[in-house]
């Protein structure tokens, strides 16, 4: 059995695994639901439990695809999902999360995000989490693709300082948020949550990760996950649509990359020198 994941803590001093499970894409195929939830199910095995989804995902689909993972192991996931924006007002948040809940078979969510900020005053949707969370429907809220001067609107809310996390895009081909975001987070204990951790899987085929991977016996995802991982305060969360990319992502918790190999990914990533437009997939 490997050592437990790290996590960190919240704000509200509850902790999380540092290494997550996304969903994005699961649910669109009918033929994949079986791979997808074995895939999920031996995350959870193997510590982590966090597995994020949202509404948007396949129209609900990867929300009961979810649903069928977790089943008898609810009280041993950290569950996120996620309001879809168009749903953000106050009275269609309420709605989302009870039909999220719905297709989940649970009765509440341990984090409920606003998936990027919508036409609806985000102090409208903040109330309704808090209406939420009142309710026992949900533990835990945050936000998703929030650049600094949104965040700061968010926090500046008199429920602003019950804000968990801001999850955003962030690889070694996505650093703009090292500039200005990151830094904001830290500051305030706001731990960031990155999603697309390989980019799709598009730096698979990167050189340079290959070649740190070869020498540490590791896939170039490996690298870009161990990357991410190394930092500590992190919530990282990869999609793996098979147990064999499931175990691959949870090894890459095991590599330990030297000074030469951070400064050799700065050289083929470098970091931003200044801010950038947050950006989005």
């Amino acid at each position: 059995m490997p050592d437990a994941v790290p996590t960190l803590s919240l704000p509200s001093g509850e902790t999380v695994p540092i290494l997550g499970q996304g969903t994005w894409r699961m649910g669109e195929n009918g033929k994949k639901a079986k791979a997808e939830i074995a895939a999920l199910r031996l995350g959870l095995d193997l510590g982590m439990t966090l597995i994020d989804t949202a509404e948007m995902y396949a129209d609900g689909g990867s929300e009961e695809v979810v649903a069928e993972a977790i089943a008898g192991r609810r009280d041993e996931t950290f569950l996120v999902s996620k309001v879809w924006p168009g749903n953000a007002s106050r009275a269609g948040t309420l709605a989302a999360c009870e039909n999220s809940l719905r297709r989940l078979r649970t009765d509440r969510l341990d984090l409920y995000l606003l998936h990027w900020p919508s036409r609806f005053p985000v102090a409208e949707t903040v109330d309704a989490f808090e209406q939420l969370r009142a309710a026992g429907k949900i533990r835990h809220w945050g936000v998703s693709n929030f650049d600094p001067g949104e965040m700061e609107e968010v926090v500046s809310l008199p429920a602003g300082p019950q804000v968990a996390t801001n999850q955003v895009l962030y690889n070694l081909t996505r650093r703009g948020i090292e500039a200005d975001l990151l830094p904001w987070c830290r500051a305030r204990k706001i731990p960031i949550m990155a999603y697309s951790p390989i980019e799709q899987g598009r730096m698979a085929r990167h050189p340079a990760l290959a070649a740190i991977g070869s020498r540490h016996q590791a896939t170039p995802a490996q690298i870009a996950l161990a990357w991410l991982l190394r930092q500590g305060d992190l919530m990282v969360i990869p999609k793996a649509g098979s147990v064999e990319h499931v175990r691959e992502n949870r090894a890459a918790l095991d590599l330990r990359l030297t000074e030469a190999d951070l400064a050799e990914l700065d050289r083929a990533f470098p970091p931003p020198t200044r801010p950038r437009k947050l950006q989005m997939l």
